[in-house]
């Protein structure tokens, strides 16, 4: 039957990746369909691992065509240089500000990136910005995004300048980011109840979130085990497959996703430096006071 392909002939293959690279570069720059462009970069990125080729991709679709993904993206590249674009912190806030604006795939990826880069405060020309970090830490939170909930927890905890402490708040995005699965926002909603900050002290709903924190803590140390079950058994048998694009986001900018996912500028740094370690020695900088990451539950707790 005409149009499938035997995946099996790696000259047809080959063919076939060719074919559907000037595919994609026909859409992008005949047809000027953004999400043509948006596909070029990808199969450039994830195929071709031609990663300069990728940010120059990315730098048209979201400067000429306001692409959000795109945008999104290229800021993730300027956050570690990648692709030979300006490692520069300032540019991928503005990235991540189209991104949020866009209403596109990654607007909430992109709204909690702008909160990150404002809380930090190394992309800003004043340094910390709490006030703007707290607006787009709502913005992502609304949007379901869960470590934006929880850092917005984490910040009204603390306090900063141009935001004042306000522990009821801090308690309702910290159940928010439980409800959305964050592990470490089930363990402040737990402490708040039983220190009975921001509310009455209530130790049975302390106790039902802690129980909960401990369940998602265990759910997430199954999941490493069965995913470095797998890489240990391609790594013994030689087994490689074609990474879904999620997965490829996940192994090609791996710093940048541990930056939207909320552990920071630094962690992304500290990842991109010694990424075989960051399994086991990544954590969030931002949980204060008496308030405990979800991994200091252990089983027997």
């Amino acid at each position: 039957m005409a149009g499938l392909v035997n995946f099996e002939d790696e000259q047809e293959v080959k063919q076939f990746l060719d074919n559907l690279g000037a595919e994609y570069s026909y859409q992008c720059y005949r047809e000027k369909d953004p999400e043509g462009c948006q596909r070029l970069a990808d199969y450039l990125e994830g195929v071709k691992k031609n990663y300069e080729s990728t940010a120059q991709v990315l730098k048209h679709n979201c400067e000429v065509n306001g692409h959000g993904e795109s945008c999104y993206k290229l800021g993730a590249y300027h956050v570690t240089g990648k692709g030979g674009v300006t490692e520069c912190l300032k540019t991928a806030f503005s990235c991540f500000m189209k991104a949020c604006n866009s209403k596109g795939k990654k607007s909430v990826d992109g709204c909690h990136n702008v909160a990150l880069l404002a809380h930090d405060g190394r992309a800003m020309e004043g340094g910390v910005d709490a006030k703007i970090a707290q607006q787009y830490y709502e913005k992502a939170c609304e949007g379901g995004f869960a470590p934006s909930c929880f850092n917005l927890s984490t910040l009204l905890i603390q306090g900063s300048p141009g935001v004042d402490k306000n522990m009821p708040l801090a308690l309702k995005y910290a159940l928010r980011a439980c409800e959305l699965g964050h592990v470490w926002g089930c363990a402040n909603a737990s402490r708040m109840y039983k220190l009975g900050d921001g509310t009455n002290k209530d130790d049975q709903k302390a106790e039902e979130l802690k129980n909960r924190a401990r369940e998602l803590h265990g759910e997430m140390k199954e999941r490493q085990l069965k995913f470095g079950d797998l890489l240990d058994h391609r790594v013994r048998h030689g087994v490689t497959v074609a990474a879904s694009p999620r997965a490829q986001e996940l192994s090609t900018d791996r710093e940048a996703v541990l930056f939207s996912r909320g552990f920071g500028v630094n962690t992304a740094e500290r990842v991109q430096r010694k990424t075989q370690q960051s399994r086991h020695h990544v954590h969030l900088t931002n949980t204060w006071g008496p308030y405990r990451r979800a991994d200091e539950y252990d089983d027997g707790e």
